[in-house]
């Protein structure tokens, strides 16, 4: 995208700086794009005219897979760039079958060729594997030194079909992402399908038909740029007063509210958390602090939800709702960086569905909240497709991984062009939302790749383990487990606590509790002082005497001493490493 904006004199060479569409300071420095981020740029093409080409530059990670499906269905084409070192990766295959869903035009880019470790011929191979496009149809480019791209815009303009649309017809136009301005309110990107939009317009979103009047409206170039109105085939912005990013949902449709149109854009639904976690402050005075953190960053992210919550060892924080885990992770790096605070986050679990025996349905979302296993009739937990693409020498590995340790069922293996396949599993989501991503680096040497789209709820045997410490029971440690595995995890779990936890002057039992039993348990030795120091010598009843002494003074320190857990042992469930979680 840098090296486009340079070539379209899109943005002034003294304003130009490094990923200039990547807005925030996480994007720059992970290399990765979290928000949508859309240009429109003028290319002069070799024929002599001049061509207006919109450009959407889209998130690719699986937690995004929603706005990536409607960022492809504004657009009438896409460039599929493959990394030359790395070639074809599971979200690459993901998102390529995404655009062949809404019919896309694909080209086809092996990047990065500069590189002295570029395998193109490889590369261009897997390509053809994927869509059937020849290496006469695949473009090299490198967006390091600029090679390719004036190529790479050639083939957009030949390849890709211009927009079509009435101007007359009635407005339809696809909300595609939306941020919070705090001067304007919300800023709606769309892209205009039929008619027409201009300031003073009554419009309707029609997901809640709510109407709004338009005070502006305008297009990226990159910057927000005004214009007098927006037509059939453009994409651009629309302000209009409206208050909360909940209101302008990503894949609604904006209708004229005097003269709407007969039918929404397909593909709209309701943008649903898949992974909860508590989120507490580091210290309890910064309660409000990190609410208002918290409101904020929702103003501009309308998926991330959150509601109050209290545990007794952690004192008042919030239950958060994310899209996965790389969304739950730059939701705590943008808190700690923007607002300044030190956050703790509890192990993430995913939403479990209880059916009672009394025909209530739950949906549990907190482990601490689990009902009691006597009213319980069945549980049903989240099911995932899960696709590894993988070389060859690690399928045993990874078999083995998520077959025998995570519960997946293999479905299918596929290739991948040579000496790579695509294995298929289905996989329950809570197996994967832990140290899954790590082991499956690790056995694979960096080499494997993975995504995951949702299938459904199955009905599964999992049980509540409850953690007590000093016999008291503390929710923040609570977590759900499938019966099979619930005393290894258990074992490693209080074991990991009594390293973590710092000894007191009396001992502290560490429990695990499930199904109405302790299933493991540990102790921490008291710190013992030495009160025979003063002895020198004399009967030994004085010994015992004052031994008997102390050990009436530890029992009654333990019914009324409090242990103090440090925030380490809240993460102990994400360090329970190697064969079971």
């Amino acid at each position: 995208m840098d090296r486009i904006l340079e070539l379209t004199n899109a943005v002034e060479k003294h304003k130009m700086h490094e990923q200039f569409l990547d807005m925030m300071d996480i994007e720059r420095e992970r290399g990765i794009t979290i928000k949508a981020q859309p240009v429109k740029v003028v290319y002069k093409y070799r024929d002599g005219n001049e061509y207006e080409i919109n450009i959407i530059d889209t998130p690719g990670h699986v937690d995004f897979y929603y706005e990536v499906s409607r960022s492809l269905a504004a657009c009438e084409g896409a460039i599929l760039l493959v990394d030359a070192t790395q070639g074809v990766e599971a979200q690459t295959v993901s998102n390529t079958y995404l655009a062949l869903d809404n019919d896309l035009e694909i080209i086809p880019a092996i990047n990065k060729i500069d590189l002295p470790n570029a395998n193109i011929d490889e590369a261009m191979l897997e390509v053809e594997d994927l869509i059937g496009y020849g290496a006469h149809e695949t473009l090299l480019v490198s967006a390091k030194t600029g090679e390719g791209v004036k190529e790479l815009l050639d083939a957009v303009v030949e390849r890709v079909p211009h927009p079509d649309g009435e101007l007359n017809a009635p407005l339809k136009a696809l909300i595609f992402d939306a941020r919070y301005d705090r001067y304007r309110g919300v800023v709606v990107y769309v892209r205009v399908f039929e008619g027409t939009v201009k300031p003073g317009d009554r419009i309707m979103t029609m997901s809640n038909g709510n109407v709004y009047e338009v005070s502006e409206v305008g297009i990226f170039s990159p910057f927000m740029t005004r214009t007098e109105v927006l037509n059939a085939g453009e994409v651009g912005y629309i302000i209009a007063g409206i208050k909360s990013i909940t209101e302008a949902r990503i894949g609604d449709t904006i209708t004229n509210a005097d003269d709407p149109t007969s039918k929404p854009l397909p593909g709209y639904r309701e943008p649903k958390p898949m992974v909860y976690a508590g989120m507490y402050p580091g210290l309890p005075e910064y309660y409000d602090e990190l609410r208002d953190a918290l409101e904020k960053l929702k103003l501009n992210d309308a998926a991330l939800q959150f509601e109050p919550e209290n545990s007794p060892a952690l004192g008042f924080g919030f239950r958060c709702g994310f899209l996965g885990l790389l969304h739950m992770d730059v939701v705590r790096e943008r808190i700690e960086r923007e607002f300044d605070m030190a956050v703790i986050l509890t192990a993430p679990n995913v939403v479990y569905r209880v059916k009672l025996r009394n025909g209530e349905t739950l949906e549990v979302r907190d482990p601490a909240k689990y009902p009691d296993e006597a009213s319980i009739e069945y549980v049903e937990e989240p099911y995932v497709k899960l696709s590894v693409i993988t070389p060859t020498d690690y399928m045993g590995g990874l078999m083995n991984l998520i077959q025998n340790e995570k519960r997946g069922s293999f479905i299918s293996v596929e290739n991948a062009g040579r000496n790579r396949v695509i294995m298929n599993f289905e996989v329950p989501l809570g197996e994967i939302v832990f140290d899954f991503f790590d082991r499956l680096k690790a056995i694979s040497r960096g080499y494997a790749s993975m995504d995951y789209e949702f299938i459904g709820y199955r009905k599964s045997d999992v049980v509540k383990v409850s953690v007590l410490v000093n016999r008291e029971p503390v929710d923040a440690l609570a977590f759900i487990v499938h019966r099979s595995k619930a005393y290894s995890v258990a074992r490693k779990m209080v074991d990991k606590l009594k390293e973590l936890i710092p000894r007191h002057q009396f001992s502290i039992p560490i429990q695990a509790k499930a199904g109405g039993r302790i299933i493991a348990r540990t102790d921490i030795p008291a710190l013992r002082k030495d009160v025979l120091a003063k002895c020198y010598g004399g009967d030994v009843t004085r010994k015992m005497k004052l031994l008997e002494k102390q050990k009436e003074g530890k029992k009654r320190l333990r019914e009324i001493g409090k242990v103090r857990i440090p925030q380490e042992a809240f993460l102990a469930l994400l360090k329970i490493g190697g064969d079971e979680k």
